[in-house]
Formats: structure tokens, C-alpha cells, sequence
């Protein structure tokens, strides 16, 4: 009996100990979060490495249904509804799989993210959006799995796939417009000078109505005691997309003259560029 219990213990510590050995995962996870617009999107993943091994049409079949990184399910997360494919989604998380080929993969957004590797069985009901995109060869290969959020704008970006040596990208749409109109309305209620300069740059910057830019970036600066030389740089854009070339001409030399003053190197070349481009004699 003795010398079972001292097998017993032997056994039990030998588990114990191994259990408390700390070694690398072979394919770490990672997670990346990115705003885009107004919208917050997170990716979480694991990121497995090449090693040697050939990926595309051996290691990932073509033709067949990837998880698209290792281990168990990537989730992409939105905060807001987006529109992907030209396709309505949910705001929440959503297993991200894809379908390689050599010259087009399909990547689904899957509503069931329980899953360790690809479903049990394939259910096209949970699909909410399927995107068919084309994938680029790259002139360099890249060692670890790698997804992105890249082309950033406004409105949308793109979800890069980047292995081996190639690139996938997946657009996306947010909903920036409808969010910042709503803000810019509520806040305007009672506005302060940088609300009335955010509502004006992003006006510009969305080709919105250019007058009522115009009218919101007066209103900002007229609230200085010396008009900044970011806010003149912003009003002689919204001027010369006007048609305004001579105040816009005006109000950069005015921009050019404060940024000399503050000694912001970047924002005099940027008003001299612009000077040049309007033609200022």
C-alpha cells in the first residue's frame, strides 16, 4: 500500500508540475481595435507563422472553408450597423471565415462565434454578409497571419488578410454621416467655438453645404482673440472649394503669417503650397 500511495504522489506531482510549465503559443493571439469614422471595430485572433510550410492552395486548401487565422473562432466587432457587400449587418460580433482561391475568396460574416475551428456543420442561415474579393500577390512574404484595418476614411475601411505573400481586403461601410449630422444638430443648440470649427472641417471634408461650413468657421474664429493659424488654414480651403480663390489667397497669407509666428513649419509650407496652387502673384 505504501509504495502505491508514493506511485500515486509521484504521478500527481509530475502532473502538477507540467501543468505550471509556461511555454509560446504557436499561434498567439492578438487583438486590434480601431475606430473608423465614429465606429469602434475590433478584431480578435490568433496569429499562426509560416515556418517553412507553403500556405495558399496546400496548408489552407482552395476551395474549402478556412477560419481564417487558428484556434478558435476570429471575431470582428462592430459597435455601430454597417454595411458590408452592400449588405445591412447588426452591430455586435461575428466569426469571420473564408473560402481561398487562387483568384477570388469568399469571406462570410458568421453570427455563431461559439466555435473552435470551422462549425460542426455549415449553416448558411447564420451568414450575414458574404463579400467576394479578389486577392493581390504581394513582392514580399509576410511570416504570421495578419489582419488589419486599412484605407481608412470617414465612411469605411477595409479588413486587410495578409499572409504568405498575399493580400485580401473586405470593405465596410459606418454610419460616420448619420452620427455626426445628429451630433452636429444637438450640439449646435449650443455651440462653442470647437463645435462650430469640427462641424465646419467635417463639412468640408464631406463636401457638405460649404456655406454653412463658411458661416460655422466664422463664428470660430470670430470667438479668438487672435484667429489660430489651423483655423484660417481650414477656412481658405472652404473658401477655394467656393470658388473663392482671391480670400482664399487672403486668408492663407493670414494663415502663413500666424503659423511663421508660432513657428509651425508644416503649416507654412501647407499655405505656401496652396498659395502657389491658387495662383498668387
Amino acid at each position: 500500500m505504501k509504495k502505491l500511495i508514493l506511485l500515486i504522489c509521484a504521478v500527481l506531482g509530475s502532473y502538477t508540475l507540467n501543468a505550471q510549465v509556461t511555454t509560446p503559443q504557436p499561434s498567439p493571439t492578438s487583438k486590434l481595435e480601431q475606430k473608423v469614422g465614429l465606429t469602434d471595430v475590433t478584431i480578435a485572433y490568433s496569429r499562426p507563422s509560416m515556418r517553412g510550410r507553403a500556405i495558399f492552395g496546400e496548408l489552407v486548401p482552395f476551395g474549402e472553408i478556412w477560419r481564417t487565422g487558428a484556434n478558435q473562432n476570429t471575431i470582428v466587432t462592430f459597435s455601430d450597423d454597417v454595411k458590408i457587400g452592400g449588405k445591412d449587418v447588426k452591430k455586435g460580433s461575428y466569426a469571420l471565415f473564408s473560402k481561398p482561391n487562387k483568384n477570388s475568396w469568399d469571406v462570410y460574416f458568421y453570427n455563431d462565434t461559439n466555435n473552435w475551428g470551422n462549425p460542426e456543420k455549415w449553416d448558411d442561415s447564420k451568414v450575414v454578409a458574404k463579400v467576394t474579393a479578389t486577392p493581390y500577390e504581394l513582392p514580399f512574404e509576410v511570416e504570421t497571419f495578419t489582419i488589419d484595418v486599412d484605407n481608412l476614411t470617414n465612411n469605411g475601411a477595409s479588413l486587410g488578410i495578409v499572409w504568405e505573400n498575399t493580400y485580401v481586403g473586405v470593405p465596410f461601410e459606418v454610419p460616420t454621416k448619420e452620427k455626426a449630422t445628429a451630433s452636429i444638430k444637438k450640439v449646435m443648440n449650443g455651440p462653442q467655438s470647437g463645435d462650430y470649427y469640427a462641424a465646419a472641417v467635417y463639412y468640408l471634408q464631406e463636401g457638405q453645404d460649404l456655406d454653412q461650413a463658411q458661416e460655422w468657421m466664422d463664428k470660430a474664429i470670430s470667438e479668438q482673440k487672435e484667429a489660430p493659424f489651423w483655423m484660417l488654414r481650414q477656412k481658405s480651403l472652404i473658401q477655394a472649394k467656393q470658388g473663392d480663390t482671391k480670400g482664399a489667397i487672403e486668408t492663407a497669407k493670414k494663415s502663413l503669417a500666424a503659423a511663421e509666428k508660432a513657428g509651425n513649419k508644416d503649416y507654412v509650407k501647407l499655405n505656401q503650397d496652396s498659395i502657389a496652387e491658387w495662383g498668387a502673384k
